[in-house]
């Protein structure tokens, strides 16, 4: 119990720290990696301890003065939420959290309840795969925050340097992470989740500008929104089931149509957390905050606390309604988000799809409740967080270096950055090559999605994987296209982000090699304990020999290639540009006397897959679906 409360407690110590570091900035960086430090080592301590125990662990049956804290702490970050809402003239904001908080002071302070005493504290092999989650990636990424955000300074002077509070969130970020993954009291759930929903606020208007006001306060109030349906669902569960823990709730099965209801509250805060549509729009204007809050968003904070609801409730979904539309929405967010992320050349924006693509695919792997779907999900998660995370401060790290992050800007970035561009194609390798673990997942999800009969979702993941395939396609064939004479540039990328980068594509190459092993050891164990039966074996002995041969083809062929052309005398000559070719490959002069430079540049097919074809019709459908489907399900409850 004494590592689980230093994991959620150490920190918002830290934060409380750093936030009197303003003017010490080296003595901040130091506290930093330190505070990092210690975070990895209990985490991998916990991590270590619980694997060779290899039992669910509970803690604290009994938490009054606890509870007495968390209920003034709500009424605290009430107060700054109004506060905000209020003087930037945001009422309706101010509406729904002083609804909220009130619901959940009323039914503090009512008496009326009585529920069977549950522990507030849980953990099994999804919480040390989440902590693991957290406290490595996380930190990495706070690591790596170091040297970025005095680059960012540099290079941004009519940003007010507020570097001090920005670590301080991130921390306090980490800390709510924590506190909700090892929760199993549903108030206390609540109460970390409103805390990352304030951290996300106040980080993505870091830069005080109008428009990170205005992405900041779109994203507080669809998550406000998600927090009602959350807290609407902890008074029904009291008042109604006599249950408050989250392990209790998910007992009860899909036998209990009185359930439905809460159940589909829950879900909605799920959709809402994950930035699935018609909610999207909240995680596409994270992108205005600095790279490291948007990697921490998409990889190991806000966005894995929605889909680790719904995964904790996955079998309550099989079969009902609610997993109806969580199934029918995070498809429909995987297949025309993909498509979205063709028309796109701003690097962080074609990330920003791709993540709430992910999370649909996650989400429709939940919502169909069947282990071999909920096993999928659990490892697009893994492979996910570490993937998009490496992704977006590599992105971070080439705008740095070259002042941009559009993709046709990274034209040959392998000579001209190439050690950025080898930890970028090792994200993008992550995200859909065979054999890491992202396309076997999916072709476990497509399995799923067969069994359970759902021809919707099965073409919902054929043809949102086609798109998934043909955006990364692009993106790394600008990076490998090279221009004869290519110079390469001067990396600007400081020791702290190198590594986090490294670091994090060791561990993108070993979760490709490892993943069987923690299939067998991590995740097998955590879904017969949640299904409550032995499961057969999801990683057959014909799927290892295929996963050996593409892992063996990825080493050979490279080699292959090169021992084949090896010694073989080649005639390079300059392309026919349609022009007098001045020499060096990349200018000619065209026939009305001008200086021409050449340019490739990719397909975006904007007329087809474009913002303003797809996104409004795709937002009112979604949300016609959840308002019809919510409308069934809670009509039908009362």
């Amino acid at each position: 119990m004494e590592i689980i409360t230093f994991l959620i407690a150490f920190p918002f110590l830290a934060a409380l720290i750093l936030v009197f570091m303003r003017r010490h900035s080296t003595l901040r960086s130091i506290f930093v990696f330190f505070s990092c430090a210690l975070i990895v080592a209990a985490v991998l301590y916990f991590s270590v301890t619980g694997f060779i125990g290899n039992k669910t662990l509970t803690f604290l049956p009994e938490t009054h003065n606890l509870d007495l804290v968390m209920m003034a702490a709500e009424g605290i970050l009430m107060l700054v939420i109004v506060g905000y809402a209020v003087r930037y003239h945001r009422y309706f904001v101010a509406l729904l959290s002083i609804v909220q908080t009130g619901l959940m002071l009323w039914l503090d302070f009512s008496g009326e309840h009585e529920t069977a005493e549950a522990p507030h504290i849980f953990s099994d092999k999804l919480t040390i795969m989440m902590c693991l989650m957290i406290g490595v990636v996380g930190t990495l990424i706070c690591v790596y925050a170091v040297g970025y955000m005095k680059e960012y300074h540099e290079h941004h002077k009519e940003y007010k340097d507020r570097s001090a509070f920005f670590f301080a969130m991130l921390f306090v970020f980490l800390g709510a992470m924590f506190g909700l993954v090892f929760s199993n009291n549903l108030t206390w759930m609540y109460f970390f989740w409103e805390i990352t929903s304030l951290c996300s606020f106040l980080l993505i208007r870091y830069t005080l500008t109008d428009e990170s006001n205005n992405n900041a306060f779109r994203a507080l109030w669809m998550n406000l929104l998600g927090g009602l349906g959350f807290a609407a669902a902890i008074l029904y569960c009291v008042l109604k089931l006599g249950v408050v823990d989250l392990h209790g709730f998910a007992a009860l099965g899909t036998g209990t149509e009185i359930a439905l209801v809460p159940l589909a509250l829950l879900a909605f805060a799920g959709l809402t957390k994950s930035a699935q549509m018609p909610f999207s729009n909240w995680l596409l204007g994270a992108m205005v905050a600095p790279t490291p809050t948007s990697a921490l968003l998409h990889s190991a904070t806000m966005v894995k606390a929605g889909v680790y609801l719904l995964i904790r409730l996955a079998p309550m979904f099989h079969g009902n309604l609610v997993g109806t539309m969580v199934t029918t929405i995070g498809g429909f967010t995987f297949l025309v988000t993909s498509m979205l992320a063709i028309s796109q050349s701003d690097g962080k924006k074609v990330l920003a799809y791709s993540t709430i693509s992910n999370l649909g695919l996650i989400t429709a792997c939940a919502g169909v409740g069947m282990h071999e779907a909920v096993w999928a999900g659990v490892l697009l998660m893994l492979f996910h967080a570490i993937s998009k995370s490496l992704m977006f401060l590599s992105v971070g790290a080439v705008e740095n270096s070259i002042g941009s992050r559009n993709i046709e800007d990274m034209h040959g970035l392998i000579v001209k950055l190439p050690g950025l561009a080898f930890v970028m194609i090792t994200g993008i390798a992550g995200m859909f090559l065979a054999p890491f673990g992202m396309l076997i997942s999916k072709w476990a999800a497509l399995k799923a999605f067969v069994d359970s009969n759902s021809m919707l979702l099965v073409v919902f993941l054929v043809f949102g994987s086609a798109t998934t395939l043909f955006y990364w396609t692009k993106w790394l064939g600008k990076l490998l296209a090279v221009i004869h004479n290519s110079a390469r540039l001067h990396s600007i990328v400081g020791t702290s982000q190198w590594i986090s980068l490294l670091v994090q594509s060791a561990i993108m190459i070993a979760l490709c090699i490892l993943f069987p092993v923690i299939s067998t050891f991590m995740v097998e164990p955590f879904l017969s304990e949640m299904f409550h039966e032995t499961l057969p074996a999801i990683i057959s002995a014909g799927n290892m020999n295929i996963m050996l041969m593409m892992l063996f083809a990825i080493v050979i062929l490279p080699i292959a290639v090169r021992f084949l052309t090896f010694g073989k005398k080649q005639k390079i000559v300059m392309s026919y540009m349609g022009g007098a070719n001045i020499g060096d490959d990349r200018h000619f002069t065209d026939s009305l006397g001008e200086d021409k430079e050449i340019y490739l540049a990719n397909w975006y097919m904007e007329d087809y897959f474009g913002e303003k074809k797809l996104l409004t019709p795709s937002i009112l459908l979604s949300a016609g679906v959840i308002l019809v489907m919510m409308a069934i399900v809670i009509g039908g409850g009362f």
